[in-house]
């Protein structure tokens, strides 16, 4: 079987991969990811498309430097009505946001792609629509300054496996998308190819 590399920093990612019992490596991929998402939304990219290059950005990245290892790029992105928000960089940043998608449906988007053999193997962009339900600003703060050290890591400022699950009124998709990687497809490649067992 091919080594498996992860080319993400994400803790919550290699653990999906390694409770569901695939032996991962971690290599965080360093992109510019702030000036990428500008050049492909400057183009006119939408979100699905952004997510998918961003992943294949990681993947390619680490694998010119594993050419024999099955590298596993992923990337999430959030698309309010077309606006793209990401992670927030002060409490400030994540009430404005929270703030934003009050009482609105948005859709989280994670992408995967695999490389491997010099180029890309799979890809699959996962996507889940989520409705905020309508937030006192109150308790967008309240729920800012408990969580902070925990959400300043995610996309929108939530978790849905912590506190952040209170913010929705629906959420419409695949669990493992939510969280930031695309499992049951992913899972489902590494078998066919075996990788893994199934």
């Amino acid at each position: 079987m091919t080594h498996i590399i992860l080319a993400s920093g994400s803790e919550i990612r290699r653990q999906l991969l390694e409770n569901a019992g695939v032996s991962v490596r971690v290599i965080k991929a360093k992109i510019d990811e702030e000036t990428i998402t500008q050049s492909l939304r400057a183009e006119g990219a939408k979100a699905r498309d952004v997510a998918d290059a961003l992943a294949e950005f990681k993947a390619e990245k680490v694998a010119r430097l594993e050419p024999e290892a099955l590298v596993i790029g992923s990337d999430q992105v959030l698309d309010l009505q077309g606006e793209l928000l990401a992670k927030p960089e002060t409490p400030e940043h994540a009430i404005a946001q929270i703030t934003a998608m009050s009482g609105k449906t948005h859709q989280l988007l994670s992408a995967a792609v695999i490389y491997g053999e010099g180029k890309p193997l799979w890809r699959h962009v996962g996507a889940v629509r989520m409705t905020v339900r309508s937030l006192s600003p109150s308790y967008i703060e309240s729920y800012v300054a408990r969580n902070w050290d925990s959400i300043r890591h995610s996309v929108g400022g939530y978790k849905l496996e912590e506190e952040g699950v209170r913010l929705f009124s629906q959420v419409q998709g695949d669990y493992f998308t939510v969280l930031g990687l695309p499992l049951l497809e992913l899972l489902s490649y590494l078998t066919l190819r075996g990788e893994i067992d199934g």
